[in-house]
């Protein structure tokens, strides 16, 4: 029972770093705030908003797993598919700004001006996407934790 306790305080860690760095990008990337040194903090929040989307994944994984309610249990019950299905799209909706995030940092480092706005608000879009989704994930994680689909 520690550890399932010990598992949920992780993944909730993990998951509210997450959404705090998540926010921090979408504040940071307005065309009206950027400067050289949001440039170079975008850059390392999104750093830390990877890590910490890694440490959901893991600590989740290792929720199902290693949890009281075990692996049968988790893997065929369709909100955990459904979890899983919207993690993945938030993160491959994430590598463009993330591509974004560091080719500005290279530019900026390289002596180039400030991203153009229309790049900058095509971004903050992007970035916006994932925290919409993202705020959709825990209701299927309030269905999974009370059995629905099972």
């Amino acid at each position: 029972m520690t550890l399932e306790a010990i598992l949920a305080y992780l993944h909730l860690l993990a998951i509210l770093t997450m959404v705090v760095f998540l926010s921090s990008e979408a504040a940071l990337c307005r065309i009206e705030w950027l400067n050289a040194k949001a440039v170079e903090r975008l850059a390392r929040v999104d750093l830390v908003y990877g890590i910490a989307a890694m440490a959901v994944l893991a600590t989740g994984l290792l929720r199902t797993f290693l949890g009281v309610k075990g692996s049968a249990w988790y893997w065929t019950n369709p909100p955990l598919h459904v979890k899983l299905t919207l993690f993945v799209v938030v993160g491959l909706v994430s590598i463009v700004p993330t591509l974004t995030f560091r080719r500005w940092l290279r530019a900026q480092r390289q002596g180039g001006g400030l991203p153009a706005a229309d790049e900058v608000r095509r971004t903050r879009r992007l970035v916006m996407v994932q925290a919409h989704i993202v705020a959709i994930i825990p209701l299927f994680a309030v269905f999974l934790a009370r059995g629905f689909g099972k």
